[in-house]
């Protein structure tokens, strides 16, 4: 009996290590539903410092006196690559707001290789441990999220899941508004 559950437990084992060649990563997501949480601006709490290398090997660093969107992202993420287009189309919609992105368990060559193919216009931090200074804020909680800092270099609003031209239109506006 004793070497039947040994044998039991050693398969299991060896299955649940099992993941169909897929990486790693990709297994470990969690798609976000799209769902929307502001905070009011009296009750914000200061983004972190988002500075680092980007995909294009350039230094980069956000200065707070502009609203700023940040998404974090991978390439292998299929949601994420189906909100890019929204993403770039606003950017340049709204050439005021800083756009960028934050590159998470990804392979800097294939997001640089996904980006340049796309003409992306804004910078990808490859830095991902600049998510953590979001942990007393709104952290993401999904691939993707995105942030909306204020003028102050505040969290204002956070999208856990895909953005829509609609949503993220309406938290850039209202953060202008302010």
């Amino acid at each position: 009996m004793k070497k039947l559950a040994i044998a039991l437990a050693s398969v299991m084992l060896l299955t649940g290590c099992s993941n169909g060649g897929a990486s790693q990563a990709q297994e470990s997501f969690i798609a976000g539903s799209g769902a929307i949480t502001k905070m009011k601006a009296g009750s914000r709490i200061a983004a972190p410092a988002i500075s680092g290398m980007t995909l294009s090997g350039e230094n980069f660093t956000f200065t707070p006196g502009k609203i700023a969107v940040v998404n974090v992202w991978a390439s292998w993420c299929s949601p994420c690559r189906a909100e890019e287009p929204t993403l770039t189309a606003l950017s340049r919609t709204f050439s005021d707001v800083q756009f960028i992105g934050i590159l998470t368990r990804d392979n800097p060559v294939n997001a640089e290789a996904f980006t340049r193919k796309r003409g992306t216009p804004y910078p990808t931090l490859i830095d991902d441990s600049i998510l953590i200074g979001f942990s007393k804020s709104l952290p993401a909680n999904a691939i993707p999220t995105t942030v909306i800092i204020d003028r102050n270099g505040k969290v204002a609003s956070r999208v856990s899941g895909v953005v829509t031209v609609a949503s993220l239109t309406a938290l850039i506006e209202e953060v202008r508004a302010e």
